[in-house]
């Protein structure tokens, strides 16, 4: 789906936006055309990302958009074209936690408890969770989640989530292993 820019209005004085961008030239990684291209080959793999770290289809779908809309409206700042899939999983990530942050918060300003009974959106979400790895991902920690994500699904290396996730390479193993060995005991659990 490609980005459409507004039309400049006519404006007999350029203004100071337009002067710094004539001056500074755009590097290949932060124009349109690269973020189209980038949108068309890795929107799948992005949404399936925000799959893992949140619980429903719709969720996914807005932090994905919303993250190309950061990405898109920030491009000046992303000067290497080899970067810009990096900086939009680190987006997703992050949007992923802010809509986390707000569920849980609504969920502590509600009034009467949720009813027991699943909506049918989130029935047909359950039946896309074919196995008990997705259950047990979900009763991980935070980081630990977010890590063996990155590092198993988006089939990232160590260094590539650190700087993601913004974490020390010693910190990725740590919760890297914790998080393998508390889903090995939530495996065998269900067993």
């Amino acid at each position: 789906m490609p980005v459409i820019a507004p039309m400049p209005a006519a404006h007999s004085t350029p203004i100071p936006s337009q002067r710094e961008s004539a001056e500074e030239p755009v590097a290949a990684g932060t124009t349109v055309d690269h973020l189209t291209e980038t949108y068309r080959a890795h929107y799948r793999s992005l949404l399936g990302l925000a799959a893992l770290l949140l619980d429903d289809t719709a969720s996914c779908e807005d932090v994905v958009q919303e993250a190309f809309i950061r990405v898109h409206s920030a491009r000046r700042r992303v000067r290497d074209p080899e970067k810009t899939l990096a900086y939009l999983r680190q987006t997703v990530v992050n949007l992923s936690r802010s809509a986390l942050r707000r569920r849980i918060l609504g969920l502590k300003l509600l009034s009467k408890p949720m009813p027991d009974m699943a909506s049918a959106e989130e029935g047909a979400y359950d039946q896309l969770e074919r196995d008990a790895l997705i259950k047990a991902m979900k009763g991980l920690q935070r980081r630990q989640r977010e890590v063996l994500v990155l590092r198993y699904f988006a089939d990232m290396t160590e260094a590539q989530v650190a700087a993601t996730l913004g974490i020390s390479l010693g910190s990725v193993k740590a919760y890297g292993s914790r998080g393998i060995a508390a889903l090995r005991v939530a495996m065998e659990a269900t067993a």
